[in-house]
């Protein structure tokens, strides 16, 4: 094995802290965060204009100008637990803020650390892929529980790469790591991201963690209940 393409939520962190403390701390600032930086958000706006145009559900008025409109948006798209990229961009500026204010602290499973730095004696590259914002994710790993592990970690995929459940994701990400994708293991607890990297010519590893949503079927994943299994 060449390298390792972790996800995070419910593969090296609670999905308890991501929906119980990550997403309720940015729905409770965001109407601010947008009034106080609108101007700097205008490449977000712009997509989520787009996605609005595309979303029935939302009935509400949705104006570029107004900052109450556009929070309203981002809110829905939170409780909807959307994979938006320019909701997850907004939300990873507003968490900055609350790493740096000492508000938040990351949660990652207690094995994670040696499995980190066991990758890193091994020479295996270690690289995160995830719905969050590449921010995010470095906040994520820098502000741990167990200390700062960014410096384990070689590469960042979000959402700009493509969909996690779409397999050119999977083979754009083999493409820039270098490697062919059958030396990635990718390591996820949702079944369909798996399923998605299988075709991509990648090996795949099911998260079964304490909290993870139950696993009807296992798709032929092999399946982890620790990283130091990987």
């Amino acid at each position: 094995m060449k390298a390792i393409l972790l996800d995070i939520e419910g593969t090296t962190t609670p999905i308890d802290f991501v929906h119980k403390t990550l997403f309720p701390f940015a729905r409770e600032r965001v109407a601010d965060y947008v009034r106080d930086h609108l101007n700097e958000l205008q490449l977000e706006i712009a997509q989520l204009t787009d996605e609005r145009l595309n979303e029935p559900r939302f009935s509400a008025p949705f104006r570029v100008d107004s900052p109450d409109s556009i929070a309203a948006f981002l809110k829905f798209l939170i409780d909807d637990d959307r994979k938006s990229t320019p909701l997850k961009s907004i939300q990873g500026k507003i968490w900055q803020a609350g790493y740096k204010s000492g508000e938040l602290r990351s949660v990652v499973f207690d094995d994670v650390p040696a499995a980190f730095e066991r990758w890193e004696e091994d020479g295996t590259t270690l690289a995160i892929y995830s719905s969050g914002s590449v921010l995010a994710q470095k906040l994520l790993f820098q502000h741990t529980n167990h200390g700062d592990l960014t410096p384990y970690i070689s590469h960042y995929f979000d959402t700009n790469t493509g969909g996690k459940r779409d397999a050119a994701s999977y083979s754009k990400i083999a493409g820039q790591l270098e490697l062919d994708p059958a030396k990635v293991l990718f390591v996820s607890d949702i079944t369909a991201e798996l399923d998605a990297a299988r075709p991509a010519g990648m090996q795949t590893a099911l998260s079964i963690r304490p909290g993870n949503a139950a696993v009807p079927e296992f798709n032929g994943h092999r399946t982890v209940t620790s990283l130091s299994a990987c």
